[in-house]
This record gives C-alpha cells, structure tokens and sequence, in this order.
C-alpha cells in the first residue's frame, strides 16, 4: 500500500503535536501532585504535638479527675456503687 509522503508527513506533525501536549501535561500533573503533598505537610503541621502529661486521677466514688476538671466518666466499682445508692432511696 502506497501512502503519499505529504499524508505521512502531516500525521507525523499531528503526533508531535499530540506528545508535546501530553508532555506538558504531565509537567504539570507532577507539579499539582506535588503542591497537593506539600499543602497536606503543611496542614497536618499546624498542630502542636507536645509531650504534655495530663493528670489524672479518680476518687472514690467514681469520678475521674482529668486536668484539674471533675469528668465522670465512671469507674469500675461505680456500677456497684449506683446501685447500693439506689437501694437506699
């Protein structure tokens, strides 16, 4: 099959065309998948981590003192302790 040089030559033109557009934008996918990364860096840097130690301690009766705050979040006994203060009432 015979394919006139004028044809051949066009196609050819088309194709460099056609790399030079996929070229450029693989540059620039590298270059915003890069920027998303350094943008994540920098987000998740914004937090303080510190090697602060909370106090914690508990009471008697089932209330967890965290930083000073009363927090009740229970204890393992308070359970028996509610429910001996129940049948009281």
């Amino acid at each position: 099959m015979y394919v006139p040089y004028i044809v051949y030559e066009g196609e050819m033109a088309r194709q460099e065309r056609h790399v030079k557009r996929l070229v450029v934008m693989l540059a620039v996918m590298l270059v915003l998948f890069f920027a998303s990364n350094m943008a994540w860096l920098y987000v998740w840097n914004q937090y303080e981590y510190v090697g602060e130690t909370i106090e914690a301690s508990q009471d008697g009766s089932g209330v967890n003192i965290v930083g000073g705050e009363d927090v009740n979040y229970g204890s393992d006994g308070s359970d028996t302790q509610e429910k001996a203060q129940e049948e009281e009432r």
